[in-house]
Formats: structure tokens, C-alpha cells, sequence
């Protein structure tokens, strides 16, 4: 079956943008649409502090909604499907549009660094030839790139301090951190339109490589 037709967006190194995740519980597990300002506005960082986030819970009848931003891209380009037929919204002055759920399972929604979540979206992440690459291997052998930083933990995080992350991070036993240079694009998608995420103790976010191309 072919490839469902998709949206490219090139030149999002270093591009800042936020999200707004709103949580529910369905009586078994817990789930989260995404909101994200991509496309609408550069997350203003004085705009997406004055966001409320109980308020914006309350409005939407969410079982809590979390403010995920600003963060910055750490990859080229992302090919999705047609942005223009997903939902959009408003919170406070911000516009976004939805573009995936996140699936907690049976843990309720927090930031728990080093831990998998099965993010459903269908996308090609891409990083060019000579990008560097920020990776984290798992005692398995499990490989995740990293493909956005946050500024939400720490607000001095920018993408040069990148190059002494290694020094940074406390790793669980059995983790690494490597960083290389790209010798050839790197294309990662969503398997069956499910991609898979983590984070580490300072909010960065990779995705895990399961299927390239």
C-alpha cells in the first residue's frame, strides 16, 4: 500500500515552537491530544507564560492540560500529513492545530525522563547530511535521536550548549550519550502511525529509530 501523501516543512533547525497537551482518562488509560503552534506563530515565550494552564484544563474539560515549551527543533524538515485538514484552535492568544496523541497507558501524565511514549502521528523526521546528531543508546541497544530541546527546565539550555550535554545528563545504568555528525540524510517514520518518544532529565525529546528510509 502506498504512502499516504504528506507535507514537507524544510529549514526547522533551531525553529522555536510550544505545545499544549490536554490529558484525559477513559476509564483504563490515560491519553493527550497535542497542540502545536507550528505553522501559526514562533511560541512567544512572554505569550506561552501567560497561558494558565488550570484555566485551559477547566475550559477544555481535560484532566489537566501541560504546557510543553518553548522548545526548539533539533532536525531539518518533517513531512506530515495534510496539516490542513486537522483541527485548530485558540488558547489564550496562540493559535495551534493538533498533530498527535500521546498515550500514557495506565500512568497518568508526568515527565518521567528515560521512559517510552507511543506518540500517534504519521511523519518522516529528517536530519540533512553534516546535522549533528544527538543520540542516547539504551542498555538494549535501543538508539533515540534527539529532535527537539526544551527551555522549560532549564531556560539557559540553547543549541550550542548542546556540544556539553554529555557532561550534563545523569544517565541510568547501562544508558550512553553519543554525539556524530550526519554523513547521509537520516529519515526516521512512524511505524503503523505510532512513533516512539522519550525524554531526558532536562525535557529534551528523541524519537526512537525504528524505521528509516
Amino acid at each position: 500500500m502506498a504512502e499516504p501523501a504528506r507535507n514537507r516543512i524544510d529549514g526547522l533547525w533551531g525553529v522555536r515552537y510550544g505545545e499544549i497537551l490536554l490529558a484525559r482518562f477513559d476509564g483504563t488509560s490515560f491519553s493527550a491530544e497535542v497542540w502545536n503552534t507550528m505553522g501559526f506563530n514562533d511560541c512567544p515565550p512572554t505569550e506561552f507564560a501567560e497561558l494558565d494552564a488550570r484555566a485551559i484544563a477547566a475550559e477544555r474539560c481535560a484532566l489537566v492540560a501541560l504546557k510543553n515549551g518553548p522548545r526548539h527543533w533539533v532536525l531539518d524538515a518533517i513531512e506530515a500529513q495534510m496539516r490542513e485538514t486537522a483541527p485548530t484552535t485558540k488558547f489564550g492568544t496562540l493559535e495551534m492545530f493538533l498533530a498527535a496523541t500521546v498515550d500514557f497507558g495506565s500512568t497518568p501524565p508526568s515527565p518521567i525522563a528515560y521512559t517510552e511514549r507511543s506518540v500517534a502521528r504519521d511523519t518522516v523526521f529528517e536530519w540533512a547530511a553534516g546535522t549533528p546528531l544527538y543520540q542516547l543508546t539504551s542498555p538494549d541497544g535501543k538508539v533515540y535521536v534527539m529532535q527537539a530541546i526544551a527551555l522549560y527546565v532549564d531556560p539557559s539550555q540553547t543549541l550550542d550548549s548542546l556540544k556539553s550535554l554529555a557532561d550534563r545528563l545523569e544517565l541510568p545504568d547501562g544508558w550512553t550519550f553519543a554525539t556524530h555528525v550526519a554523513d547521509r540524510p537520516l529519515r526516521l517514520l512512524s511505524t503503523e502511525g505510532v512513533a516512539t518518544v522519550l525524554q531526558d532529565e532536562l525535557a529534551n525529546t528523541y524519537h526512537r529509530v525504528d524505521r528509516t528510509d
